[in-house]
Parts: structure tokens; C-alpha cells; sequence
């Protein structure tokens, strides 16, 4: 039997918490009426001496308690402010690096990703996370390989997953690896999962940092925001501000997380799908207003960042 551990934070998110524990009360319910012993022991983690939610029809242990894992999950967690849940939630880290350790996998979903960061197994690894906390997670973590655009991401015993539903792909990817992939392909039917999505990125919606306190960096990023669909250069947008390109360049991609080019794409790319769902223009109408004029380049940045052409894009998120 897997003992399988579920960390119960603070600021947990309830859906997170409940989809995870009833997909593996599913495989255990099916591998029972096969007349097998249940795959699945899941145990609650809580905080210091606190209890666990008396919802749960689960045993829990505190992190005082000793307690030897083949699988650690870690839910999502409320994004409204990363650092301080992170601050409340600091005790589980040396408890994670302690079960990683002995050799017990570690699995995070969603924004939950961030308290795996913070331990520094990720370092040097990839991972990924909710796609609109991306840019927060690549400022705080730039030793982790983060690959945005994934819905579930392995390297050796450290699993992560995206926003939301995928929670529900690195649930299955986890079932197919402790079970196999008939019971996987049954819990998909049953939870009608797409098993073949592997990108999140067009769930993405680009939310530029304003938190911070760089006057020189604000207004560029302004100034961008402001003239995204002109067709002139990056260069024309921010030329009277006083800074060097090099170092007007370093100080936006260590405020943003990106470069001035990249911020200026996302922004005409966040532009363009508005556009396309909001609005009936012709492709090349869309193109030119922001701020393309080679429609080749703009399908090709589009693809790159969304994951699906334009034309795939409206049809698929188009209200009708």
C-alpha cells in the first residue's frame, strides 16, 4: 500500500483539498470492488498541534509527529498574498526537504508549487505553476527551469502542475504511475478529464507587475501599455527615458521578470485576444491594431504564447 500524505495548510484551498482526496478515494473505491486491496493509505499533515479539519474522514498527524511517506501533495493555496502564506506556512519546509530525504516523492498543484520552491528542490529543476502567478514565481524562484505553458511537469521525484484543473492531469499522471493506465483512463471518464491537453497557456491572461517602486521601469512599462499598437521598435516607445538601453534592460527584467521586448509582445498578444473574442474584426484587422504588420510573425508569436493559432483561439473561447 502507497502511504500517501495531504498537507494541510494554512490558507488551503477547499476545491484543491477535495479533488485531490476524491480522486484517490475513486481509485481505491474501484480497486476494492475488484476485489483488491486498496492502493491508497492518505494520512493529513497539519501544522504544529493543530487538528485536522473534522470534514475529513482521514487520520492526520501534526509535523511533530513522525511519520514515513511514499507520496507528499501539496494543495493550492490562496494567491492573494504568496509571500505572506508562504511566511505561515515556513514550518512545512524543513518537514518537506525531511521527507524528500527519505526518499518520498513530493507532488504540488497549483500555486502550492511556490512552498516546494521555497524548500530549494527545485533548484535547477523545472516546474510549473498557475499561469497568472507565473511571473511572481520566476521573480521569487529564478533558480527553478519554469516552464509556464505546462500543465504537469516531472523531474525525478518532484511532480508540479498548473491552475485548476490541471490538478486533475497530475492526478491521473500519478495514478498511471502508483496503478496503471487502464485505471488512469477510468478515473479520466469518470472525472471527464481531456487526457491530451499538455498546455495551460491559453488559459493565461498577462497581469504585469506593478508592485514595485522603480519610476524608470513604471513608465516604460507605461509607455508600452500605452503604444503597444504603433508599429515602431521598443527602442522608439522608451527613448526619452534617462537610462541606457542596457541598463533600462536589467533593471525591467529584474522589476518584471521579462524584457522590455517580451513585455511589449505580451501586451499586443493580451491586446489581440481581446480583440478576437470580444469583437468580429477580420484577422488582418486584428493584426494591424496590434501593432503588427506581417501577419506571418504575429501567428507565429501568437502560437508561441497562447499554444493554438489565432482562428483556434476564437472558435474555441468565442461566446456565441
Amino acid at each position: 500500500m502507497i502511504n500517501v500524505g495531504l498537507l494541510i495548510t494554512h490558507q488551503y484551498r477547499l476545491l484543491s483539498v477535495a479533488a485531490i482526496l476524491d480522486v484517490f478515494e475513486t481509485v481505491n473505491k474501484f480497486t476494492l470492488a475488484s476485489g483488491q486491496e486498496a492502493p491508497f493509505r492518505v494520512t493529513l499533515v497539519c501544522p504544529g498541534t493543530t487538528a485536522a479539519n473534522p470534514a475529513f474522514s482521514y487520520p492526520s498527524v501534526t509535523l511533530n509527529e513522525p511519520i514515513r511517506l511514499d507520496l507528499v501533495l501539496v494543495p493550492s493555496f490562496a494567491s492573494d498574498d504568496i509571500a505572506g502564506t508562504l511566511h505561515k506556512n515556513s514550518e512545512f519546509i524543513p518537514w518537506l526537504i525531511s521527507q524528500y530525504h527519505k526518499n518520498a516523492e513530493i507532488a504540488t498543484f497549483c500555486t502550492g508549487a511556490f512552498l516546494l520552491a521555497a524548500t530549494g528542490l527545485l533548484n535547477n529543476k523545472i516546474a510549473t505553476t498557475h499561469v497568472d502567478a507565473c511571473a511572481a514565481f520566476a521573480q521569487a524562484f529564478p533558480s527553478v527551469k519554469l516552464l509556464a505553458d505546462k500543465t504537469v511537469t516531472q523531474d525525478g521525484r518532484l511532480y508540479t502542475s498548473g491552475g485548476a484543473t490541471s490538478t486533475f492531469h497530475l492526478l491521473l499522471h500519478l495514478v498511471h504511475r502508483y496503478c496503471n493506465r487502464d485505471m488512469a483512463i477510468k478515473i479520466a471518464k469518470i472525472f471527464a478529464i481531456d487526457m491530451d491537453r499538455e498546455t495551460q497557456a491559453y488559459f493565461s491572461t498577462f497581469q504585469p507587475s506593478r508592485d514595485h517602486t522603480d519610476e524608470l521601469v513604471a513608465t516604460a512599462q507605461e509607455k508600452i501599455e500605452s503604444n503597444y499598437h504603433d508599429t515602431g521598435t521598443i527602442e522608439e516607445m522608451i527613448r526619452d527615458i534617462p537610462a541606457s538601453r542596457r541598463n533600462m534592460v536589467r533593471r525591467f527584467k529584474q522589476v518584471t521578470g521579462i524584457t522590455p521586448i517580451e513585455y511589449l509582445q505580451q501586451t499586443r498578444i493580451e491586446a489581440a485576444k481581446k480583440l478576437l473574442l470580444q469583437t468580429s474584426l477580420q484577422m488582418t484587422e486584428v493584426i494591424y491594431n496590434t501593432g503588427y504588420n506581417d501577419p506571418k510573425a504575429f501567428r507565429k508569436i501568437f502560437r508561441k504564447t497562447v499554444g493554438m493559432t489565432p482562428s483556434e483561439y476564437r472558435e474555441k473561447f468565442q461566446v456565441r
